[in-house]
C-alpha cells in the first residue's frame, strides 16, 4: 500500500496535481462550467478572501451550499488557508444548523442564497453563534443588509499561497447523526481524502483523466466528497454538478446531455429510475461503471439495471467515520446481493457480542481498520471512545461473511433506520408524531419495500375521538415533513389499539418487525 507524505495540504496537492491541465474542464453545474486553472485561481483567491475576512488557520467556517461549481472552491479553498470547512447537509432544520452552528463555532458561513431563511432561523434560535460574516453564493439582484455577494468578495480578493499543513493535521468536518438523532462533528484530516482516492477511486471505482463523474449524492455526504470532488480532481477527470434534488428526471438530463462515463447512486434512486416511464435507452447515455452506497443494493435492482444499461454497479458500504467506501464489489466480480469484499488497504472483521471474531458464515457486528478513519468525534469523548477502538472502528452494522469472502448486510446493530442513505432516529420521529394533537403514542421502524429498500414506518395510537383514515394518515405525514427534515417522514403510517411495552413501559420496536414480517 502507497503511504500518504507526512507533509500534505490536500488542495496543493491537487493544485500540482493538475497544474498541466489549466484548459480542461474540472466542473459543469447547473449555469456555469470552471477549468482546472480556473479552479486553482479561484481556491487561492478563496483563501485570501479568509484571509480578509480575519478567519484564522484552524478556526471552522459553515460550508451550506447547494452542488454548484462554488462549493469544492469553498471546500478547497478552505484547506489551502489551513481553515477547516464544516461542510453540512442541506436538507436540515434550523434546529439542526444551530445546533451545529454552536457545536462548531463556526467564524463565518458560505451559503447557497436559497437556504438563507433557514440559517436566520438557526441563529434566531442559537444568538450566542460565533457566526461574524455571511457570504452568499448567487443572491440574486438583492443583496440582504450586512451580507456578502460571494462572487463580489471572491474576485476582489488576492490570491495567497497554500500554508504548509501535516497530513495528519484537521482538515474538515463533516456531521454524522448518531442514534440519538444528536449530529455528531466527524473531525477528518488532509490525509484521509488522499487515502480514499489511492485506495478506492482510482484502483476500485476505476476513475481516470479521460472520464466524466455525476453523483446523484451530493458533495456534503461522504459518499458524494469522495465522488464529486475527491477522485475526479486526483486524475483530472471532469465532474457535473447538479444543483437540484435527485429526482429520476434530474438524473437523466444529465446522464444524456452530458453523457458522464461515471455514475454515482444509491439504491433508492436506482430503483426510481428504473421505474420511470422515461428510463433513457442504452444507447442515448455513456456510464461504463456505476457506484453504489448508503444501504444495501437489492439484487434485483443491479441485475435490472445492468440488463438495460449494460454496465455493472459497484456496490460497496462506507461511513461518514471512515470518509468512503471499505467494503465493495470490483469490476468483473460483481455479486449482486452482497456488498463484496474489504478494498485492499482496509481490514474488516466480523465479532460477537464479547468481541471475538466469528466463524465464516455467521453475523456478527462489522469493525474495520483503515488509514482514512476520523480522528474523533469534536467535544463528544465517551462517543469517540465507543466507536474508535485502538486501530479498529466499530461500524454499528451487522453483516455475514460466506466462503467466498463475499460480505452481505444483516441490518443495524440499533434501531437506526437508514433511509436513501441517510440514518434517521425512530425516536426523532416518533417525538414529532406525539406532538401532534390527534396522536397518543408512536413508534417507528424501518421496513423494506418492494424492491427490498428500507423505508420509515410509523405505528400510531390515536387518541378518542379521532378516526384512523387516509386524510388523518395524510396529515400526520404532512406534519412529519414540516417540522424535520423531508426524508424522515414515514412513507406509511398504520393505526393501532395500542403498542407493544416492556414491563417498564419501553415500545417493544422488534415485536413490531415481527407483526409486519408475519403480515
Amino acid at each position: 500500500m502507497q503511504t500518504c507524505p507526512a507533509k500534505l495540504n490536500y488542495a496543493a496537492y491537487l493544485t500540482q496535481a493538475n497544474a498541466a491541465r489549466g484548459s480542461k474542464l474540472a466542473y459543469i453545474d447547473d449555469h456555469r462550467a470552471l477549468t482546472y486553472a480556473q479552479l486553482a485561481q479561484r481556491v487561492a483567491q478563496f483563501a485570501g478572501l479568509l484571509h480578509k475576512l480575519g478567519v484564522r488557520r484552524e478556526e471552522r467556517v459553515l460550508l451550506l451550499m447547494h452542488d454548484t461549481i462554488d462549493w469544492p472552491v469553498v471546500f478547497l479553498g478552505a484547506l489551502h488557508a489551513g481553515v477547516v470547512p464544516v461542510a453540512i447537509n442541506t436538507l436540515l432544520t434550523p434546529d439542526d444548523y444551530a445546533y451545529i452552528m454552536e457545536h462548531s463555532r463556526c467564524q463565518a458561513a458560505f451559503i447557497s442564497a436559497p437556504l438563507l431563511t433557514n440559517l436566520q432561523s438557526a441563529m434566531a434560535i442559537a444568538p450566542d453563534n460565533e457566526i461574524r460574516h455571511i457570504v452568499i453564493s448567487e443572491p440574486g439582484e438583492s443583496l440582504p443588509q450586512g451580507m456578502l455577494d460571494f462572487e463580489t468578495e471572491l474576485t476582489q480578493a488576492a490570491p495567497v499561497p497554500a500554508v504548509a499543513t501535516l497530513a495528519d493535521e484537521i482538515a474538515f468536518w463533516l456531521y454524522s447523526s448518531g442514534s440519538t438523532g444528536q449530529p455528531k462533528g466527524v473531525v477528518h484530516s488532509h490525509g484521509n481524502l488522499w487515502y480514499t482516492a489511492e485506495l478506492y477511486g482510482k484502483p476500485v471505482l476505476g476513475v481516470r483523466e479521460e472520464d466524466i463523474v455525476f453523483s446523484a449524492a451530493k458533495l456534503f455526504f461522504a459518499y458524494g466528497l469522495g465522488n464529486g470532488l475527491t477522485f475526479p480532481l486526483s486524475v483530472g477527470a471532469t465532474t457535473v454538478l447538479m444543483g437540484e434534488r435527485p429526482t429520476p428526471a434530474a438524473v437523466f438530463k444529465r446522464l444524456v446531455e452530458h453523457k458522464p462515463t461515471v455514475y454515482c447512486g444509491v439504491p433508492t434512486l436506482y430503483a426510481s429510475m428504473l421505474a420511470s416511464p422515461d428510463l433513457p435507452a442504452k444507447d442515448q447515455v455513456a456510464m461504463r461503471v456505476c457506484a453504489s452506497a448508503g444501504e444495501a443494493l437489492p439484487k434485483d435492482l443491479g441485475d435490472r439495471f445492468t440488463n438495460h444499461f449494460g454496465c455493472e454497479i459497484l456496490d460497496g458500504i462506507g461511513s461518514t467515520e471512515m470518509l468512503h467506501i471499505f467494503i465493495s464489489n470490483q469490476a468483473g466480480s460483481v455479486h449482486y446481493g452482497t456488498t463484496g469484499k474489504p478494498v485492499p488497504g482496509y481490514e474488516v472483521e466480523l465479532r460477537d457480542e464479547h468481541g471475538v471474531a466469528v466463524p465464516t458464515g455467521t453475523i456478527g457486528d462489522l469493525y474495520i481498520k483503515g488509514p482514512s478513519a476520523a480522528l474523533m468525534y469534536w467535544n463528544n469523548r465517551t462517543k469517540t471512545r465507543d466507536t474508535f477502538l485502538g486501530s479498529w472502528l466499530k461500524s454499528g452494522d451487522k453483516y455475514e461473511c460466506d466462503a467466498e469472502g463475499y460480505y452481505t448486510y444483516a441490518g443495524r446493530s440499533d434501531d437506526m433506520i437508514k433511509v436513501s442513505g441517510q440514518y434517521v432516529s425512530p425516536v426523532e420521529v416518533e417525538n414529532i408524531l406525539i406532538q401532534h394533537e390527534a396522536v397518543l403514542e408512536a413508534a417507528v421502524i424501518g421496513v423494506a419495500d418492494a424492491d427490498g429498500l428500507i423505508k420509515t414506518t410509523a405505528y400510531v395510537v390515536l387518541r378518542t375521538g379521532n378516526m384512523p383514515d387516509i386524510g388523518i394518515q395524510t396529515e400526520l405525514q404532512a406534519y412529519v415533513k414540516s417540522q424535520l427534515a423531508p426524508f424522515k417522514y414515514p412513507r406509511t403510517i398504520h393505526f393501532i389499539d395500542e403498542l407493544p411495552k416492556t414491563a417498564t413501559g419501553k415500545i417493544q420496536r422488534f415485536r413490531l418487525r415481527q407483526l409486519k414480517q408475519q403480515s
